[in-house]
């Protein structure tokens, strides 16, 4: 068995970490089995991915520092640029991900968080980049990603500090989306994953186009790219459909066509 697996229930897919004894640490062999899922995912997309880990504690506690602890600085850039693979891999992922946040995600653990479209957190969860307490820095798309989803005041506070922070504040800072009760996060994430589902994926899979381009693009380049989308949608099967059902006062179905 590996370290991480993938199960599909109907249009929802989980992707699981199962590295417990390790705290879900992320080492070469995990990112190389997240990678090929998220390439699984691209080829037969699900309309929703749960990212989950095992374990009641620690979401990803980070890196395997373990196994950094032998890395040359080649082996370090290759481990950097592994990451990265591996993140924009599931970030690109025409679905919408969602972190299901049961403890400490930390550095590298924070980072998949940020790969993901949405959060949902356990009141008990803890959230930072301490990598500068090792001397080093976040190397899997931190620091382009925290800024992009926080705001660089924050984000400067997180990264160079190297402090951790409570559910509510990653809340308040919309690092994520919902806080529940520690024992009621799986129900919570299952019932959000199942009404995410119902949303139109062809509608949901532009709009994340669109807003990936407002993050890299001039403004002037993302509104180009939301017109094609909104074009494009509106002369598909599911955008006809929404528009006959709101007429007809009747709650739309979508069947990504």
């Amino acid at each position: 068995m590996g370290n991480v697996s993938l199960e599909r229930n109907g249009d929802i897919a989980t992707l699981r970490i199962d590295r417990p004894r390790a705290m879900n640490a992320l080492d070469t062999e995990t990112l190389l089995e997240l990678r090929a899922h998220a390439l699984a995912l691209t080829r037969e997309p699900a309309r929703v991915v749960l990212v989950t880990s095992a374990g009641d504690r620690v979401f990803v506690a980070g890196a395997d520092i373990a196994a950094m602890s032998q890395m040359s600085t080649e082996e370090a850039r290759t481990f950097s640029e592994l990451g990265h693979e591996a993140f924009d891999a599931l970030e690109a992922l025409p679905s919408l991900q969602v972190a299901v946040v049961q403890g400490a995600a930390l550095g590298g653990g924070c980072e998949l968080l940020l790969a993901c479209d949405l959060a949902v957190a356990s009141e008990k969860a803890r959230f930072g980049q301490p990598e500068t307490n090792l001397g080093l820095l976040p190397g899997f798309g931190g620091c382009s990603r925290l800024v992009r989803r926080i705001g660089v005041g924050p984000a400067r506070d997180l990264i160079y500090s190297g402090r951790l922070i409570g559910a509510q504040d990653a809340l308040g800072w919309g690092l994520v989306n919902k806080v529940v009760a520690h024992d009621e996060l799986g129900a919570a994430a299952a019932q959000w994953a199942a009404e995410l589902a119902t949303r139109p994926p062809l509608a949901v899979r532009r709009a994340k186009v669109a807003m990936a381009a407002a993050e890299v693009s001039d403004a002037r380049t993302a509104a180009r790219v939301e017109i094609e989308g909104f074009a494009g949608v509106f002369g598909s099967d599911d955008g006809r459909e929404g528009l006959t059902a709101f007429l007809e006062k009747r709650t739309p179905t979508f069947e990504g066509r």
